[in-house]
């Protein structure tokens, strides 16, 4: 006896009734910036750490790849980078803390604290960097 032909059936229910806010970017933003920083930044850290193990010469290519190329354009695109994961990463989790002792669930106040955090992501980076550089 032969089966019945298969009915299309559909897709994930839930895609036609949530849109993409700013909750759930943040909440991918989160995984991002704390992935990144652990991999790219304890990959840079343990070069830098056996570079300096190594000898002068080890160290003169790490310097040279992240001081001297383009201007130094590499290192200042990572140290800027890191920063903004790390201000991303603190401003999600301290929203996480809040919401896990039960607060900010109410939409408005989700939607305003989600882009508050990315929002001081970027002006605390801005910030951070403008002093470094030396920009008053």
């Amino acid at each position: 006896m032969a089966s019945p032909t298969p009915r299309a059936r559909p897709l994930s229910p839930h895609l036609s009734i949530w849109k993409p806010g700013p909750h759930m970017v943040v909440s991918i933003l989160h995984r991002i910036t704390g992935d990144g920083m652990a991999t790219v930044g304890t990959v840079v850290l343990v070069w830098w750490l056996a570079a300096i193990a190594a000898g002068r010469e080890s160290y003169q290519t790490f310097y040279h790849v992240f001081g001297e190329v383009a201007g130094g354009a590499i290192g200042y695109l990572f140290a800027i980078g890191m920063t903004l994961c790390f201000f991303q990463h603190m401003a999600t989790g301290i929203r996480h803390f809040f919401l896990d002792a039960g607060a900010g669930y109410e939409l408005k106040i989700n939607r305003s604290g989600s882009i508050a955090t990315m929002v001081f992501a970027v002006v605390a980076t801005v910030l951070v960097w403008a002093y470094i550089v030396g920009v008053k």
